[in-house]
């Protein structure tokens, strides 16, 4: 029987003759095994899937993200027989791909050494090379529970409620159906190993390069991710689809450890975290508040000159405005405990006034939409732009806390605007170019949109209003000519938003600006505009967080410069460096002068010698070095030491002074 399945590949539908019983490999399969995986009526499936007439088929790449999750995820089940020849005494737990590469879990007494995991990495290597192939095979739970009786926690995954198991790590369940993989070996057609597994996966072990895997790491974990539950051991890797894709991913990680903002931080001494404080909250030093105030001042200057106005709101408030807000619905979890004040007691300690519970802010709108309500409004002050840097505490766990770019404890450089729903789509507009012009004056020139639309689930409004509120978000980002990736069923609760991700010097992806419609706070809070005919009417909200927050964008543009600010933001943009201790003196003079051009400078006159000098300003990434000995100070000038090491000998005061000034003006980066 000869019936029809769609071919999609790009925007083409190609009908395709398929005879009964042909799998989605004989539609869209290929000798060179870059087609990995298939989606078959937008369900991503084996390649072995058996086609049904009219099925719509597009083959989906191994460097697709998809098809490199289902390439991870098969490299994961031949760790998992690796570790298992090697070691009788581990249990299967769950191997899902994550960001880059995959872990798989192992309940086991022992503890991984270096040397288990390059024999796991050997032994990987030789079962790929070996030949094997993924065979999905549907079972009972019984079935499933007789197979996998040797493993207590697949037991576990059978028995529990789906409830349970139903998260995007535990690949083994759920989805309907119950799967087991085996692996079988291509030549003599043996069962080597199976795994209780939703999959897909690729069709076989050929589609897999040993030279392109790396075992990166073991540590403790929990399983399924909870402390309330057992230790296990879990093995990390990368995989890629080529040894060069492996290499330079590598290379990359090298770089990142390198850049890591926490080193940096200490190594430059611009911000610490005290225990005596507390577990995600930053201070930062001298240097860090250097660079941090030129950060903040020059976005106050670009907001006001964009017509923003500035606004203060306090850190805590009475647990009802965000009652109104919906916030204690929605983010309770991801707030600070309430602190239960006011309380009022009779004599005898009975209770006069009951405590009111008052919470750290989690965010700042609430507070804006109180200064918008403050007065009567009207259309003529529309739109309206409040900005404010605002501290605001969010309840982060402990093991996602990371540094500067998750903390618990951050300020906010946060707008609000109110707005007509006809003012609503020049507005975005607008505002989202104000947004890519400031990142770019920061330094951050790569950039891709990405648009998350609403979670029927997890949402409130119309869908009127959620649709008009995507349309303008949509049109806003095609104005922009940026890229634009749709993210689905990932927006806040109250409205869709745009995110501008930014990649930074090494090729990392950092979600930095977020601008949010917003028709449901100003219903919550009920606020109203007058119109030119005296009507009233509600105004359209614009939440907008530009750098996300402080401490987050001061991390990402730490490891973007690799700690060289441009001049503009460095700590100390000039160090004088005299030859020899006589001197020290004109340099002071020279310090003077820069000082007045608005140059912040130091003058090394320690004991150091020279070279030593050199080396400290080079490691503490200053970008200009003065040097002067006698020839310098009997010509009126300076020697002039760049932060790469290039140098410029015998440069008057006047022209080093002119040019250290306009290059920190130009904010431009050496």
């Amino acid at each position: 029987m000869i019936t029809l399945a769609e071919v999609l590949v790009g925007p083409d539908r190609v009908p395709t003759a398929i005879e009964a019983g042909a799998s989605a490999y004989d539609v869209v399969g290929d000798k060179a095994r870059k087609v990995v995986v298939a989606s078959v009526n937008g369900t991503t499936v084996d390649l072995s899937h058996e086609l049904q007439d009219g099925d719509v088929v597009e083959p989906i790449l191994i460097s697709d993200p998809i098809g490199l999750s289902v390439m991870r995820h098969s490299v994961a089940h031949i760790v998992a027989q690796a570790t298992q020849s090697l070691f009788s005494d581990v249990y299967l737990g769950i191997g899902p791909p994550i960001k880059d590469g995959f872990f798989y879990d192992f309940g086991t007494e022992r503890t991984f050494s270096p040397d288990d995991l390059a024999a796991i990495e050997t032994r990987t290597a030789e079962i790929i090379q070996s030949g094997q192939k993924f065979t999905r095979r549907v079972v009972t739970r019984d079935e499933a529970q007789t197979q996998l009786a040797h493993e207590p926690f697949k037991q576990r995954l059978l028995t529990a409620d789906d409830a349970e198991v139903m998260n995007e790590d535990v690949m083994e369940v759920g989805g309907g159906e119950l799967t087991i993989y085996d692996n079988i070996d291509l030549r003599s057609g043996d069962h080597k190993w199976c795994d209780l597994c939703r999959g897909p996966h690729v069709p076989d072990t050929r589609y897999l390069d040993a030279r392109a895997i790396k075992l990166t790491r073991t540590s403790a974990a929990y399983w399924l991710g909870d402390q309330r539950n057992e230790s296990m051991q879990r093995v990390y890797g990368t995989a890629w689809p080529t040894k060069d894709d492996l290499k330079a991913h590598l290379t990359m990680l090298e770089e990142a450890e390198k850049r890591d903002h926490r080193r940096l931080g200490v190594d430059l001494d611009l911000f610490s975290f005290p225990d005596e404080i507390g577990s995600g909250l930053a201070v930062f030093h001298p240097k860090g508040g250097i660079i941090r105030r030129q950060m903040e001042d020059y976005s106050r200057v670009r907001h006001e000159n964009a017509g923003y106005e500035f606004v203060y709101t306090p850190h805590i408030t009475k647990g009802t405005l965000f009652e109104t807000s919906g916030h204690l619905d929605w983010y309770k979890d991801g707030m600070f405990p309430a602190m239960h004040l006011d309380e009022e007691l009779h004599e005898d300690g009975t209770v006069k006034r009951q405590a009111q519970e008052y919470y750290l802010k989690p965010m700042n709108c609430p507070f804006h939409n109180l200064i918008f309500k403050s007065r009567s409004r009207s259309y003529r002050e529309l739109p309206l732009r409040l900005f404010e840097f605002g501290s605001v505490y969010r309840y982060e766990r402990s093991g996602v806390i990371h540094g500067l770019t998750r903390v618990r404890g951050m300020t906010q450089d946060d707008a609000h605007i109110y707005c007509t729903p006809e003012q609503m789509p020049g507005e975005l507009k607008n505002l989202l170019g104000f947004v890519l012009d400031l990142l770019r004056d920061y330094g951050l020139n790569d950039f891709y949109l990405e648009l998350s639309t609403r979670n029927p689930e997890k949402s409130i409004g119309s869908e009127e209003e959620w649709e008009a509120a995507t349309q303008a978000l949509a049109s806003a980002a095609a104005d922009s000519g940026l890229d634009l990736v749709p993210d689905p069923g990932g927006a806040a609760f109250y409205g869709p938003k745009i995110s501008v991700q930014a990649r930074d010097a090494i090729g990392r992806t950092w979600q930095m600006s977020t601008i949010q419609v917003d028709f449901q706070l100003p219903n919550r809070f009920d606020l109203e505009f007058q119109n030119s005919d005296g009507t009233r009417a509600r105004p359209v909200m614009i939440h907008r967080a530009l750098f996300g927050s402080i401490e987050r964008f001061f991390g990402v543009l730490l490891e973007h410069y690799a700690g060289a600010f441009p001049p503009w933001l460095a700590p100390t943009q000039v160090v004088g460096i005299p030859i020899a201790s006589a001197h020290v003196d004109y340099l002071d003079g020279v310090a003077v002068q820069l000082r007045a051009a608005g140059i912040r400078v130091e003058v090394d006159a320690s004991d150091e010698r020279m070279q030593k000098k050199i080396r400290t300003a080079q490691t503490q990434k200053v970008p200009f070095m003065l040097i002067a000995g006698d020839e310098d100070m009997a010509a009126g000038a300076v020697s002039f030491r760049y932060r790469d090491g290039s140098q410029e000998n015998g440069v008057p005061i006047a022209q080093a002074i002119a040019k250290i000034a306009d290059i920190v003006a130009s904010r431009e980066q050496i």
